[in-house]
């Protein structure tokens, strides 16, 4: 496990509030590893460190996964100045303090996951591990064969071209395309500067897909665990989580992992009107 900030971990177990916890630690009421520490700022590995206040061993928080269908109008953090809903409000009932699996921007909605374990995050996120992420997307126009070529090939944005992508198109209405995109790259607002970059106002987008975790059955703000087949999957195609937990009533047997869902996709169906997500993952 990566090593966090001690007043994070104290702050994390319950003990205080980060604040709090910095006293404690200032006031040489924290030991590590039998050694009173007083630096804040000093970092320890949770699990492998033994920390202590006033004597009194803490103890890790369980890792815990979710994945959540993220409303529009809805902040993709934990907290927001401006005094936003954020996602951590819609996870009533979730006592360890999870954080989002990178960004969805405000106005994007669709599959968020969420966890408390920091290098599962850092797993999904890194740029080299090819993580697809797949979204529906509504823009302004006619798309044709040659615009939907360019967004496929890559685009170039700020200076610097977009990885290849897949790009189907699922139908035309009215002046406006319905497009599935899969990205394997996590630039910021990545599809809506395509767009503009492109001629294709984005009018809406939503990811339906994150590393083939989708949102199904989920209504918005809704949310719920992986299951252990859904974190094997995930170990087997990215490396993480590096343990997979074992709640009651649940078996490690679920189904077995599948193939990366990276190329030769089913695509969405396209019907009423907008089409259904049947994919998770801007």
């Amino acid at each position: 496990m990566p090593k966090e900030r001690l007043q994070k971990v104290v702050a994390r177990a319950g003990v205080a509030s980060r604040r709090a916890a910095e006293d404690l630690i200032v006031a040489g009421r924290v030991r590590v590893n039998g050694t009173i520490v007083t630096e804040l700022g000093t970092k320890v590995d949770a699990r492998a460190d033994k920390v202590e206040v006033d004597g009194r061993r803490l103890v890790a928080e369980e890792f815990v996964y979710f994945v959540m269908n993220k409303p529009r109008g809805v902040v993709a953090t934990v907290s927001d100045p401006e005094g936003r809903t954020t996602v951590r409000d819609l996870l009533r009932g979730v006592s360890e303090r999870v954080f989002p699996v990178g960004r969805l921007d405000y106005h994007t909605s669709g599959v968020l996951l969420l966890t408390n374990d920091g290098e599962f995050m850092d797993g999904l996120l890194h740029p080299k591990r090819d993580v697809p992420k797949s979204y529906v997307v509504k823009v302004k126009g006619d798309m044709k064969e040659a615009d939907r070529m360019r967004w496929e090939e890559g685009v170039v944005i700020d200076g610097e071209k977009t990885r290849a992508a897949e790009v189907f198109v699922l139908r035309h209405e009215k002046g406006k395309t319905w497009v599935e995109v899969t990205l394997f790259e996590g630039r910021n607002q990545q599809i809506r500067k395509m767009g503009e970059v492109t001629g294709f106002p984005v009018m809406r987008l939503s990811r339906v897909a994150f590393a083939g975790i989708t949102s199904e059955g989920l209504r918005p703000g809704g949310y719920r665990r992986l299951v252990p087949a859904e974190l094997i999957d995930l170990q087997k195609n990215f490396g993480v989580p590096r343990r997979i937990p074992r709640p009651e009533g649940q078996t490690m047997s679920a189904r077995g992992p599948s193939k990366r869902p990276r190329g030769g996709r089913r695509r969405l169906t396209a019907g009423g009107p907008a089409p259904t997500p049947r994919r998770t993952g801007e």
